[in-house]
């Protein structure tokens, strides 16, 4: 049974002073059906990522309160948590629900407001997305944990804090592009190596925002795509893999083992090989976290991503383009949100409908989304589908 998104919507990620979480849900989700020509009422399940909305908002039940606002009770409704991963992990949930054959049409959204808590308090609430006992209450904040990855990187092939500068300044050209990102600010070299130290070697302009926002897509069977004469992308394989919690329980800090076993099973699945893939977006949560990405992806060997990001290989017009949305870093990180709007984004690549950051010829993308500092990793890829 394929599985095939039909249809997607995305909110503007930014600082929502003005739009409350429901809000959020609603506009996505309402885009997504629309965009997909169906009717609410031909939803038969929905899988919400949401990571940390009874910190943030002080609100549970996140399932119940998607279907409620949506007006599609009485269908089951069921959150999906993985910490950064969630959206994700909701995606791959919905794709095995439509495998298995239990639903043929389902709705996926991934949703988060972070402005409504100072920045301590956000931290402390991501913060869960760690070890607790070991890391957070010891004082390891996510920049820090991100740090000793970077600082094992560079100790290991010489990376550069010029290098991860490079990743964010090819994100933040590519969010130009891209009206729904966060930041539309063109920035250089210079401008990450003068920003402000937050766990050396990571400056404040290596690091993702805080963002508001919400992604949904609406998936359907292979049969009923083409009952319904409905045209959309093809999920050709969504695999997910877990390491330990803790840093300090890692076999090493120079990849994440998660994203390397998903995307070798996921390769494995679709029939494909890292160089068939014409386009990727992945989780830089930190721009040290794309350089590991693109490594344990394998698009580059083990220690040859700083230098490939430094050379511009993976922009628009690179050999593989990395992050064309503008990437966690500049499009912004609703960390619920983040898995579903990836796969926003290779829909609407897939589709043709990107606009000035359309990737030539895009035939094959991939998502990969990671929760906390790599506990796991959901590694996604698509194809056009042609009935």
């Amino acid at each position: 049974m394929r599985v095939v998104i039909v249809g997607a919507g995305i909110t503007k990620f930014a600082e929502h002073w003005n739009k409350s979480f429901r809000e959020l849900i609603v506009e996505a989700a309402v885009k997504a059906i629309e965009s997909s020509g169906l009717k609410g009422e031909q939803i038969e399940a929905i899988y919400g990522g949401c990571m940390a909305s009874g910190r943030l908002i002080g609100q549970e039940h996140i399932g119940a309160l998607i279907a409620d606002q949506l007006g599609l009770n009485p269908i089951p409704s069921t959150r999906c948590e993985a910490a950064c991963a969630s959206g994700g992990v909701a995606l791959r949930t919905a794709y095995l629900a439509i495998k298995s054959g239990l639903h043929s049409i389902v709705a996926v959204g991934g949703v988060e407001k972070m402005t409504e808590l100072s920045t301590q308090a956000v931290s402390f609430a991501l913060g869960g997305a760690g070890d607790q006992e070991i890391e957070l209450f010891h004082g390891a904040t996510f920049p820090s944990l991100y740090a000793l990855l970077a600082r094992a990187h560079m100790h290991a092939y010489g990376t550069t804090e010029e290098q991860m500068a490079s990743v964010a300044v090819k994100n933040h050209a590519n969010a130009l592009l891209n009206p729904n990102a966060q930041f539309h600010k063109e920035i250089t070299i210079e401008d990450v190596m003068n920003s402000a130290y937050v766990a050396e070697p990571i400056k404040l302009l290596d690091c993702s925002p805080i963002t508001d926002g919400a992604a949904a897509l609406i998936l359907a069977s292979e049969d009923k795509a083409k009952e319904l004469g409905l045209k959309g992308v093809e999920i050709l394989a969504s695999e997910q893999a877990s390491d330990t919690l803790a840093l300090s329980s890692r076999e090493s800090l120079t990849e994440l083992k998660a994203t390397r076993i998903a995307a070798q099973k996921a390769y494995e699945r679709a029939g494909i090989r890292p160089s068939d893939i014409d386009f990727a977006e992945v989780h830089d949560c930190f721009t040290i976290a794309e350089i590991l990405a693109i490594e344990d992806l394998g698009f580059f060997k083990k220690g040859e991503g700083g230098l490939a990001s430094e050379k511009g290989k993976t922009s628009l017009k690179g050999k593989i383009p990395i992050n064309p949305s503008g990437g966690l870093k500049a499009k912004g990180h609703p960390v619920g949100a983040t898995g579903v709007a990836q796969a926003v984004e290779a829909y609407m690549q897939l589709m043709g409908l990107a606009d000035k950051r359309q990737v030539k010829n895009a035939r094959i993308g991939l998502t990969h989304n990671v929760g906390g500092s790599g506990a796991t990793a959901v590694v996604t890829i698509y194809k056009r589908f042609k009935g």
